[in-house]
């Protein structure tokens, strides 16, 4: 049973020199991210209650990232970087979630599947984040999160497993492995984790 997936198109060396060129704006928008992650793992315990076998997981993934956007947070203050007053809305997100189904079951399936695709993005550029920088502390917190995020993205494939045939847990995986590559590749270059 494969808990893992391959990203349709890789980021590009211009999104990692964006980052580069203002860290401080990335670590904002970073920091938004792990909240916004723990917030979504526990609106999967607030709206499926019912999934009982799946509800701890999603407790210690919200709790997980939770702790990593209080890590975050501990790393700006460290360097005098404040949280943003607001935080517009992430294009990325926005343009995936349009492309969920609207039906109760169809829907949880493809925000599981559409949560660990995200994940595995996250790890994806956090390793390149983690590769392009020479502070040291940085790059052992980057390094750490993406091997975090990794696991978080086979953790919501096996949940969706939990729940629905595997025939079509992969199905519609390719086809949000697509629909994924397409937006990434549509979107303005910016210092922001998506």
């Amino acid at each position: 049973m494969k808990l893992t997936l391959d990203l349709g198109v890789p980021s590009k060396q211009e999104w990692v020199d964006a980052v580069m060129n203002n860290f401080e704006r990335f670590l904002q928008d970073h920091a938004d991210c792990e909240r916004k992650a723990s917030a979504m793992a526990m609106s999967f315990v607030a709206k499926y209650p019912d999934r009982t076998e799946i509800i701890p997981e999603l407790i210690e993934t919200g709790i997980e990232e939770l702790e990593h956007f209080q890590m975050v947070y501990e790393l700006m203050q460290s360097r005098n970087i404040p949280l943003p007053k607001s935080m517009g809305e992430d294009p990325y997100i926005k343009q995936l979630i349009k492309l969920c189904h609207s039906g109760r079951e169809e829907r949880f399936m493809d925000r599981l599947i559409l949560a660990s695709l995200v994940e595995i993005r996250g790890a994806e550029r956090f390793k390149l984040v983690e590769e392009a920088l020479e502070d040291e502390e940085f790059k052992k917190f980057y390094k750490m999160l993406w091997t975090s995020e990794a696991k978080h993205g086979h953790i919501y494939i096996k949940m969706a497993l939990t729940y629905f045939p595997k025939d079509a847990v992969y199905n519609r995986l390719q086809w949000w492995v697509d629909q994924e590559a397409q937006i990434l590749n549509g979107l303005e270059i910016r210092a922001a984790l998506h």
